[in-house]
């Protein structure tokens, strides 16, 4: 598969069946963040590859309402990291998110590659993750990337517009809402 191509099949699926969480995929999605860019090279991201039945399901207690459909995943990855790990200058204190970020979107596109799905969300508590797998309070939980098969068949805990995005593409923005050219213009067109 070319990196176009797996940019293309890449989605974030809700709609998820069983899959061997084997070594040989979690060093492979390690690998492909560890290929990815960073401030000095400095590597901020931390990953916890949580996968066994019993951390899984402790890991029900940190997810938001609505995100049940997660507890079909095989595998979450919890992602980590703090600002000390990067480059810290004035006025730009996150990098090191946007460094880690840059790792998560390498390893998502790796995991498209391996016919998985890996999809990130926001609704969980940082505060239990840590709790639940005893990381110190001094890490930021940046986010949780849900991993499994996709499954043929919908959800059934999903909500009718989650539902409609399993079968369609949610629509995207047109490149003349997000692409300027030499110059930024607010609620214009590039």
């Amino acid at each position: 598969m070319h990196v176009k191509e797996a940019i293309e099949a890449r989605r974030a699926y809700r709609s998820l069946q069983p899959v061997e969480i084997s070594e040989e995929i979690i060093v492979e999605l390690a690998k492909a963040a560890q290929l990815a860019p960073s401030c000095n090279n400095n590597q901020p991201w931390r990953f916890v590859f949580a996968y066994e039945p019993d951390v899984l399901l402790k890991m029900r207690d940190a997810l938001s309402k609505g995100n049940e459909w997660i507890h079909r995943a095989s595998m979450i990855i919890v992602v980590l990291s703090k600002k000390e790990l990067d480059c810290v200058m004035p006025n730009r204190e996150f990098y090191y998110a946007f460094d880690t970020g840059m790792a998560i979107g390498l390893l998502m596109l790796r995991a498209t590659e391996l016919g998985l799905v890996a999809h990130p969300i926001a609704g969980f508590s940082p505060k239990k993750t840590r709790a639940i797998l005893g990381i110190p309070d001094e890490w930021d939980v940046i986010t949780l990337v849900n991993v499994g098969k996709k499954s043929p068949v919908i959800n059934e805990l999903l909500s009718n517009e989650q539902a409609e995005r399993e079968v369609e593409r949610p629509e995207r923005l047109p490149l003349e809402k997000f692409v300027f050219r030499n110059r930024f213009i607010e609620d214009g067109n590039g």
